[in-house]
């Protein structure tokens, strides 16, 4: 009896054992051609989701992808389930997000058709989450989160802001979340892009979480271009730095990223994309650890100029005002045909409600604690049982069966 109290009672780890990455996106909602609040429209998704969905926290609901749904002061959030960091894993993530993205879209068109109305969703914000760790065994010698969000806040905007962000956009910002960093930038209306921005995201945030120090005295010591004058801001949502337009002598988001304006403290003056292309060439070898052939490829091109960014556009492109429709998920694209990542497999044979056998014993998922474990519960006695998403990889193969 005292095992089976401790099964019952047993939490989740509180850090993965591997690293890992994940992904969300905020949208706003229109109804009828209004922007509206999704919890006044609705009270929860479940009143436009069909379907039994795992309940998650709140007014959140996992979905049959892998990922989960909830609102958010405003808007409709997505975000992926946890992804390990491996070749691909920006691509696996991207395929998660927007695949969630589309089944929201596929939903909210069932409603309309039964409502009489036309929702359409407009893409707000996307944040990219890596996880943190310093590398083993080393003492930490005044490393933290927090130096590393700043430090970051210094190399990662001008090569965010060429993959990802558009003319309207006003910054980009990195904020220390306890056990990983988050990126914060516009939502990006290509798939591939936004692939391309998670991909470059974690082979420069996993680097620099290498290096000795973290104080910006590292930025002269690996050549990195910093403009003159500039100075992040404290992030306007919670604890962590912004690199607005305000923080910069020029609007980087309204300049013509081609003109060599930018005055710098080591490199002369250079364009924005010159920036972009010294910091990428820095972490090259590091972002083509963990990308995909495809994605390499389009970093470069992006980078060099070869293939548009949407800074090179007149204004922010009208695929942002109906994700879903203008600008969707293909399927026969060359990054969706990446395999599933093992955490996000066991995810989702959990959210299928899919019984597993283990050690003996038959147990039915009933939720997910966090990320990071399932919830099972027994079919002998009906007790709770937590397990840690690492403990189940072994099971896998079985449990897919």
């Amino acid at each position: 009896m005292a095992d089976a109290k401790k099964l019952e009672l047993a939490s989740p780890p509180e850090q993965l054992r591997l690293a890992a990455i994940g992904l969300e996106a905020e949208c706003s909602l229109m109804l009828d051609d209004k922007e509206t609040r999704p919890e006044a429209l609705f009270g929860s998704p479940r009143d436009f989701i069909r379907g039994e969905l795992m309940h998650r926290q709140g007014t959140s609901y996992h979905l049959p992808t892998g990922g989960a749904v909830y609102f958010d002061t405003g808007v409709i959030e997505v975000a992926t389930p946890v992804i390990e960091i491996e070749p691909g894993c920006a691509a696996r993530a991207g395929r998660s997000l927007w695949e969630a993205l589309q089944f929201i879209r596929g939903e909210l068109d069932a409603w309309d058709e039964s409502q009489g109305h036309r929702t359409r969703l407009v893409g707000f914000s996307a944040h990219y989450n890596v996880s943190f760790e310093l590398p083993s065994g080393e003492p930490a010698n005044g490393r933290s989160i927090d130096k590393l969000a700043r430090l970051l806040t210094y190399i990662l905007p001008a090569p965010v802001m060429l993959l990802a962000t558009n003319r309207r956009s006003t910054g980009v910002g990195v904020r220390p979340r306890q056990d990983r960093i988050e990126i914060t930038s516009d939502f990006t209306p290509s798939p591939a892009l936004m692939i391309a921005t998670a991909t470059l995201i974690v082979g420069v945030v996993r680097e620099v979480m290498k290096w000795p120090s973290y104080d910006l005295d590292e930025l002269a010591r690996h050549d990195i271009p910093v403009i003159g004058g500039f100075m992040p801001m404290p992030h306007t949502s919670r604890k962590g730095w912004l690199a607005r337009f305000t923080c910069y002598p020029k609007n980087p988001f309204t300049c013509d990223i081609d003109g060599e304006m930018w005055a710098t403290q080591r490199h002369g003056e250079l364009s924005l994309r010159q920036i972009a292309q010294h910091t990428v060439r820095h972490f090259w070898r590091a972002i083509r650890r963990t990308s995909d052939p495809f994605t390499t490829r389009l970093i470069a091109a992006v980078i060099a100029g070869r293939t548009p960014s949407l800074l090179d556009l007149d204004d922010r492109p009208p695929e942002y005002e109906d994700v879903g429709k203008l600008c969707a998920w293909d399927e026969s694209s060359a990054t969706a045909r990446v395999t599933r990542s093992r955490y996000e497999r066991v995810v989702m044979r959990a959210i299928s409600g899919q019984q597993l056998r283990r050690n003996g014993r038959r147990l039915r998922p009933i939720g997910m604690s966090g990320w990071s474990a399932i919830v099972f519960r027994r079919e002998d006695n009906h007790r709770r049982e937590v397990i840690a998403i690492d403990d189940l990889i072994e099971h896998l193969e079985d449990w897919e069966r």
